[in-house]
């Protein structure tokens, strides 16, 4: 089991930058995929970005060259540093962890409760 705590969501406006972290916490010994989701209102959850273990990194076409997922071992703790904001990245992002890679909501298996982030115009 893996708990995941996600945090830094906020109001921002257009433009601007944050960064959203995610602590897992538990059998961090496992070599997990860690992924970012996120859910605007009335849409699907979908993929935003996803780093393997061995540092394999993949974006969603939409946020590919603003938004950048990094990992400190360490620290068991996952990044997603989303810079040039615009409105249609308003959602609620989950971050989860996964045994295999992909880019499906269906293969993760672990997920956090998920920290809010609008952009405003």
């Amino acid at each position: 089991q893996v708990q995941l705590v996600e945090s830094g969501g906020g109001l921002v406006q257009a433009g601007d930058s944050l960064r959203l972290s995610c602590a897992a916490s538990g059998r961090t010994d496992r070599r997990y995929v860690m992924g970012w989701f996120r859910q605007a209102p009335g849409k699907e959850r979908e993929f935003v970005a996803s780093f393997t273990w061995g540092g394999t990194t993949a974006y969603a076409d939409s946020v590919k060259d603003r938004f950048t997922i990094s990992r400190d071992n360490a620290k068991n703790t996952v990044y997603l540093q989303m810079n040039s904001l615009k409105a249609e990245d308003t959602a609620v992002y989950y971050c989860a962890a996964a045994l295999q890679w992909g880019t499906v909501v269906g293969l993760y298996d672990y997920w956090g409760q998920g920290t809010q982030v609008t952009v405003s115009s």
